[in-house]
């Protein structure tokens, strides 16, 4: 796409989401964004023309550029570290609340964990929908273990006056992150005590995550009840206790979230798939004893894992349950599949 086709798109997005923003809408189906994307295919070129609208005296352009940095970023991963340069660089002197919210989702964009700092700044505005698009953006540029900083703004953003806003950063804390510790599991306790539904879930599912043991009789009662959120069944296959089979019996096993919870309760059906996963491991190592086998718990991740090194540097990384399903549940062929796909790399 040629430089002057990226700006007649530019353009019309900019006049689409200045009509929006008269109207007090937050965004909508004609608010530019279609544009904004077609632009954002260009790559480089459309990063360059986005970094020179930054300095525009209008807030509509400005706004609109940092969309377009963030759709950029989303799409071309060699794009990240310039627009997440670009955003870092206006938010240090940028004042207009209506630009810091297109400034935080971009950022969340870029998986720039360099926008923490920026983030974690904009997390204090007075404007809830800016702090709404930070507790968004903060789990995209947290590294795995999150840092200091990310936890505490998260941590402090599941405490906002805004609901909308302690929804998501208590999802952002307790689902999208790994964090944990006292702090952490104190918020997402909090939250479980929220006037809001949505959030009390969010808190729930997050601390069971954790296997933290106050969210079982918190899981029970939330199963009892007349409707059940997708999200309880989430937290009571974390919590794998037999104890709450009976409470999951009823409910439709072919639903994705209901199966998962009734197989991580069932012991027997727990200790089929251990012995499935040595099974595999055990077949592996006897098939090709010169590669390294292991299987693995992730933290905080339900199931198990299969990592295979060779010794030219080529690796496997598989989920034990994925692996069997390719292989009709036998432990050979699934050891088979695997050796195939390291060697073939």
């Amino acid at each position: 796409m040629e430089s002057h086709e990226v700006a007649e798109l530019f353009d019309r997005a900019v006049e689409q989401l200045r009509r929006v923003v008269g109207s007090g809408a937050s965004d909508g189906p004609d608010d530019g964004a279609g544009l904004l994307r077609h632009a954002a295919d260009s790559g480089a070129v459309a990063v360059r023309l986005a970094v020179g609208k930054l300095a525009d005296p209008d807030r509509v352009v400005r706004g609109a550029a940092c969309d377009l940095l963030g759709l950029t970023g989303s799409l071309h991963l060699d794009a990240r570290e310039e627009a997440a340069s670009a955003l870092i660089r206006l938010a240090a002197y940028e004042s207009d609340p209506e630009v810091h919210w297109a400034i935080a989702r971009a950022l969340g964009d870029t998986f720039d964990a360099r926008a923490l700092p920026t983030l974690v700044a904009l997390a204090g505005s007075p404007h809830a929908d800016v702090r709404l698009q930070v507790a968004v953006a903060v789990p995209a540029v947290l590294d795995d273990p999150p840092v200091a900083a990310g936890e505490a703004v998260l941590i402090d953003l599941c405490a906002d006056s805004d609901p909308q806003v302690r929804e998501w950063a208590t999802f952002g804390l307790g689902w999208a992150s790994t964090a944990d510790g006292e702090a952490v599991r104190q918020a997402l306790w909090d939250r479980t005590q929220d006037t809001h539904p949505e959030v009390r879930v969010e808190g729930a599912r997050g601390l069971a995550r954790r296997r933290d043991p106050r969210a079982l009789p918190l899981v029970r009662w939330l199963l009892a009840q007349d409707e059940v959120h997708p999200f309880t069944f989430q937290a009571a296959a974390y919590l794998a206790d037999p104890t709450l089979l009976p409470l999951l019996d009823g409910f439709d096993p072919s639903v994705e979230a209901v199966g998962q919870a009734l197989r991580e309760c069932d012991p027997l059906l727990r200790a089929q798939r251990d012995e499935s996963a040595w099974l595999l491991l055990n077949t592996v190592h006897l098939r090709r004893p010169d590669l390294e086998v292991a299987v693995c718990g992730e933290r905080c991740d339900l199931g198990l894992y299969l990592d295979i090194t060779d010794g030219a540097g080529r690796t496997g990384h598989w989920f034990v349950d994925g692996l069997l399903g390719r292989a009709g549940n036998d432990p050979e062929r699934a050891a088979d599949l695997a050796i195939a796909d390291v060697t073939a790399i």
